[in-house]
């Protein structure tokens, strides 16, 4: 099973976390039974559940990006 990035999980809510190492914990126990078919399945269900959370990160991102370019232009205003 593929764990998400420390950055998503940070931005998983409470129920989603939740799942998310419900799910993990299932993939691992169907790969140590050697059932890769359904541990596959398990994981295509975690990439589904973490998605809003990847969006939420991006979002992060491009208002970060929005912040840094308003400060720059402000920067050459007054410079």
């Amino acid at each position: 099973m593929r764990h998400c990035s420390v950055q998503v999980r940070g931005l998983l809510t409470r129920d989603e976390l939740d799942r998310y190492n419900a799910l993990m914990e299932v993939g691992s126990f169907l790969e140590t039974s050697q059932r890769y078919d359904l541990a596959y399945t398990v994981q295509k269900e975690v990439d589904l559940l973490i998605q809003p959370a990847i969006e939420r990160l991006k979002d992060k991102g491009r208002e970060r990006d929005r912040a840094t370019k308003e400060y720059l232009e402000e920067k050459n205003r007054e410079g």
